[in-house]
C-alpha cells in the first residue's frame, strides 16, 4: 500500500442487514486501511457528507435490499455535489449482473457479490487506490 487510506463504509437506504458491511470493515481494517463505519440507515447525503468529513479516498455501499439502482447513483451524485469526484466508489450486495454492468458504466469502481472473498476484496482496493495515487 503506497499509504494508508481512509475509506468510509456505508448502508444506506432502509437495509438493516448489516453482518456483511461489519465483516468487510473489518478485513478492511485488517488489511491496512483506516474504516470509518456510519452504520445503518444512512441517506446518500449523510453518505457524502461523511466521505467529505472523514476526508476519505474510497467509499463502500453495502445493500441487500435490491435498491442498489437507486442508492448507488445517488451516493455518486451526493459526493460529485461535494466536490468528491476523485473518491473511489465500490459496492457489495445483491447485484445481478445486468446491474453491475449499468453501476459501473455509471461510475463506481466495483461490485462484490456474496462469496467474494475478502482477499479478493482488499486486495482490489488496494491496487485500485494506489494506482490512483500513483497516476497524480
Amino acid at each position: 500500500m503506497v499509504r494508508t487510506y481512509r475509506v468510509v463504509v456505508a448502508k444506506p437506504g432502509l437495509d438493516g442487514h448489516d453482518r456483511g458491511v461489519k465483516i468487510i470493515a473489518r478485513a478492511l481494517r485488517d488489511a491496512g486501511f483506516e474504516v470509518i463505519y456510519t452504520g445503518l440507515f444512512q441517506t446518500p447525503e449523510q453518505v457524502a457528507e461523511a466521505a467529505l468529513q472523514e476526508d476519505a479516498d474510497a467509499v463502500g455501499l453495502s445493500v441487500l435490499s435490491g435498491a442498489h439502482m437507486t442508492q448507488f447513483p445517488r451516493v455518486m451524485e451526493e459526493l460529485d455535489k461535494r466536490g468528491l469526484d476523485d473518491v473511489l466508489v465500490f459496492g457489495g450486495g445483491i447485484v445481478p449482473a445486468a446491474d453491475i454492468a449499468t453501476l459501473t458504466a455509471g461510475g463506481v469502481a466495483g461490485i462484490f457479490t456474496p462469496g467474494s472473498s475478502m482477499d479478493d476484496i482488499t486486495a482490489w482496493l488496494e491496487a485500485a487506490l494506489d494506482e490512483r495515487e500513483t497516476a497524480v
